[in-house]
């Protein structure tokens, strides 16, 4: 656990769930720049402490928890730390990596299981954290959620994963509506193939080569780039943007 108190008045404090690694840990160091308290959360401890300790190193502000989105009270815990150590919370977003990706399957073959941990995961822990989020973000915040570009690809295969990222969606775009006469604004952020180690991991070179080349600049995005993105959201100048599902994926057709 690494904090890193600033004087005077009180910054805005971020609540980033996957926050170690990948999109999540390139968030919480765009958030950090800007100014924000960073609340990184992860499963693994350690490797929350060291995205906390870098932060703090450049002069940010960052608190390390580890915490399970998947678990209820872990979750209540999580932002109970958060607004123990700096007063409240402003920003969410919810990087926590989803499951489901490489289960691909026909919709006539698929383990019914195989849905229920998707369930269980991308929908009812993402769930989680945005109630918690719409019962503690102060007025003027944001929250971000991820969806994904399988969503509008349609891509064989992808069904009961697209279906529980749409639903993320769905859920993003009725909490903006919800949550409108506070002030909060909602996103989703659908990244395309993104470089992360989870998103590498067990593909080979051929295959990494076929999802490059769906992009017209053919390549894949990196974190930095849907960090970027996520850090304009959470910014003053993002707040006009509200209920969207933003497609950041280089092109990907």
């Amino acid at each position: 656990m690494t904090s890193n108190s600033t004087a005077g008045a009180q910054p805005r404090v971020a609540v980033i769930t996957g926050g170690s690694r990948g999109i999540g840990r390139e968030s919480a160091r765009l958030l950090a720049a800007d100014g924000c308290a960073v609340v990184v959360c992860s499963r693994n401890q350690d490797e929350a402490d060291t995205v906390a300790k870098e932060i703090t190193t450049a002069g940010g502000t960052a608190l390390a928890l580890r915490a399970d989105v998947s678990d209820e009270a872990s979750v209540a815990a999580l932002f109970d730390a958060a607004e123990s150590t700096y007063g409240g919370v402003d920003v969410v977003v919810h990087a926590a990596a989803h499951a489901g990706l490489g289960r691909t399957s026909p919709v006539a073959e698929l383990d019914l299981a195989v849905l229920d941990v998707l369930y269980r995961t991308n929908i009812r822990g993402t769930f989680m954290v945005a109630q918690q989020a719409a019962r503690r973000v102060r007025d003027g915040g944001a929250i971000i959620t991820f969806s994904t570009a399988v969503v509008r690809l349609a891509m064989p295969g992808y069904a009961a994963y697209s279906a529980s990222k749409s639903a993320i969606e769905a859920l993003t775009l009725i909490l903006a509506r919800e949550l409108g006469s506070r002030d909060v604004t909602v996103n989703a952020v659908a990244p395309g193939p993104t470089a992360t180690e989870l998103f590498l991991e067990g593909k080979d070179d051929a295959t990494l080569a076929g999802l490059a080349a769906r992009a017209p600049t053919n390549r894949l995005g990196t974190p930095t780039e849907i960090a970027e993105v996520v850090a304009f959201l959470a910014r003053p100048a993002g707040h006009w943007v509200n209920g969207q599902v933003i497609q950041v994926n280089g092109g990907v057709l």
